[in-house]
């Protein structure tokens, strides 16, 4: 088996994405990336043959006939033994305790110990750390500011899931302050106009005092969360990722000006390697031996 060419894959609620990963360069394999769309409300041998396919045209298109995979996938999950726990998510129900590690080892060929599972927020962080932003940090926080709020910690070596999304935070918990909900319920019930997207906030916000006031304190609440929350961890680093740090511009400073004034000083990366961060995580995970 080429222990230095592996395959990292990341499945969500509708689509898988695969690629080669030469770990001793850090970099894609050129030409092996694929994405395919998944039914999650499949039966089980569709969605494992939907998984089998996209890996093994990733596989085809390396000359690779075996070697080790790491998929990121959501939780809840037994990552260890390979059996998924997802129940009531609206996805991959009919998967509810099927040990899915030794189906699709059978597909594909290979033994149930070339598969490992890993919590996808980790992989995010994971990846950043591996290629990515991270780089040059041995620990981190990683962030992500989407719909909800992702989190994850890379503190001994690899990246765990950090679940600070329902930490109590002001008058709730975090999400409810660092999402893009937040922000676009904010500005809707401030300018009683209504706004599709975070992008589209972020778009307007120089000609637009309320929306530019919004992430402004969107800004300053990212620093208040990370000075009573974040701290205790000893992180050399936060990564921001997500579809709100797209917009870094609109808040970061205020964020670091905010964390200034407390005394805190902690570099702030955005992360580089988008959609890709997980591939690069999981894979990379089997480097570290995660």
């Amino acid at each position: 088996m080429n222990n230095k060419i592996v395959v990292g894959c990341d499945i969500g609620g509708s689509h898988i994405s695969t690629a080669l990963v030469d770990l001793e360069n850090r970099i894609l394999v050129e030409d092996t990336f694929e994405r395919q769309t998944v039914n999650s409300h499949d039966e089980i041998a569709a969605i494992i043959d939907s998984w089998s396919d996209c890996i093994q045209s990733s596989m085809k298109k390396g000359n690779l006939e075996t070697t080790a995979i790491g998929i990121a996938i959501p939780g809840p999950f037994d990552y260890e033994k390979g059996v998924s726990l997802m129940k009531n998510q609206n996805k991959y129900e009919a998967l509810y305790e099927i040990n899915v590690k030794v189906l699709l080892a059978k597909k594909i060929g290979i033994n149930t110990e070339d598969i490992t599972f890993l919590n996808d927020a980790a992989c995010f962080l994971q990846g950043e750390m591996f290629a990515g932003a991270g780089v040059l940090f041995k620990r981190a926080v990683g962030l992500t500011l989407g719909t909800g709020l992702g989190s994850a910690l890379f503190l001994n070596g690899h990246a765990e899931d950090g679940d600070l999304w329902c930490v109590k935070f002001r008058e709730s918990i975090a999400e409810d302050y660092l999402s893009g909900h937040w922000l676009k319920s904010t500005y809707i019930k401030r300018t009683g106009k209504h706004i599709e997207s975070v992008k589209a906030l972020c778009a307007i916000a120089e000609a637009d005092a309320d929306a530019s006031a919004i992430l402004r304190e969107f800004g300053y609440t990212l620093a208040e969360f990370v000075s009573e929350h974040l701290l205790d961890k000893e992180p050399e680093g936060l990564i921001l990722g997500g579809n709100i740090a797209k917009g870094y511009e609109h808040f970061l400073s205020h964020t670091q000006d905010r964390l200034k004034e407390r005394g805190i000083s902690l570099p702030i990366k955005i992360a580089q390697l988008g959609e890709m961060a997980a591939i690069y995580g999981a894979a990379g995970a089997l480097k570290t031996g995660l």
